[in-house]
Formats: C-alpha cells, structure tokens, sequence
C-alpha cells in the first residue's frame, strides 16, 4: 500500500515580485512551448484578473505555481498553468495549488474551474479526475505542436 501524498508541509500563497526568477525558471523548464514570459508573470502580479499562486515548503524553497484567471461578470475561473519541480512531483504540490485555487474562485464567486490539459499527459489527466473534474470537451491541435487538449470543468 502506498502512502499518502504528504500536503501538510505544502504553503500555498499569493506569488509576489521576489518570486519572479523561480516563476520563470519554472516556466521554462516545464514546458518547451506555450510558456509565460517573465513580463507576462509581471503583470498578473498586479493583475485583478489574474492570480498567481507559489507552493513552498518553507519561505525559501519553491516548489511549485499555478495561475489562474478570472472574467469580468463571469461566474467561470480558468486554470490556466501549473507546474512543479521534479522533485516536488507526486508530493501533493499540485493537489495543494488546485485546492487554493479552487478556495479562491469559489470567493470571488465562481461557480466553476475550467482548465485545458495536453491529451497525452496522463499524470495530469489522473490528477485532475482524482480532484473531481470531468471532461467537456476537446480542442484539435490546441498547442503550438499541434497536440489535442482536453478541456476539464469542476462545479465549485
């Protein structure tokens, strides 16, 4: 029997500037294409439509991020990215960060979390149905590489 993942150590907070060098360190080495650029990351720090999230252990270790948007008179939040470092994986970073932006959306009165996933990344698509999603449906060629995603919606 495995044990469970260890999420009591995890801190989730509100990403600040300091936080800029490890978001997009982060960024670039998760994903190839598709990336957030450090202006972008800039401008969801103060953005009242955005929210970037950082999961750490302590103060000083970074361990993971997630950004979250949200519309102007919509009762929908999109997660739009996370990431975790390889060594955090499987560790509960990325159940800690969705929970936190779960907790987030339902008080600025949303009423569901949409988010899209690459069709072959199987982890996420288990994490995510782990969590309670549920697919809705199926973008053709939605990344720069010309892979399919899967669109995924949680009622909150």
């Amino acid at each position: 029997m495995r044990p469970p993942p260890v999420t009591a150590a995890v801190r989730v907070r509100r990403a600040e500037v300091s936080d800029l060098d490890d978001l997009v360190a982060l960024e670039e080495s998760s994903f190839a294409q598709d990336r957030l650029s450090r202006a972008q990351y800039r401008k969801h720090l103060d953005s009242e439509s955005a929210l970037v999230l950082v999961a750490s252990a302590n103060r000083r270790r970074f361990l993971g991020t997630a950004v979250v948007f949200f519309r102007k008179g919509s009762t929908v939040a999109r997660l739009y990215s996370i990431a975790a470092k390889p060594q955090a994986q499987g560790k509960g970073v990325g159940s800690a960060l969705i929970e936190a932006s779960e907790e987030t959306a339902r008080s600025r009165g949303c009423r569901a979390l949409r988010l899209e996933v690459r069709k072959d990344n199987a982890v996420a698509i288990r994490l995510y149905e782990h969590r309670g999603y549920r697919i809705i449906g199926e973008y053709a060629r939605y990344y720069a590489d010309g892979a399919d995603a899967l669109r995924f919606e949680k009622p909150l």
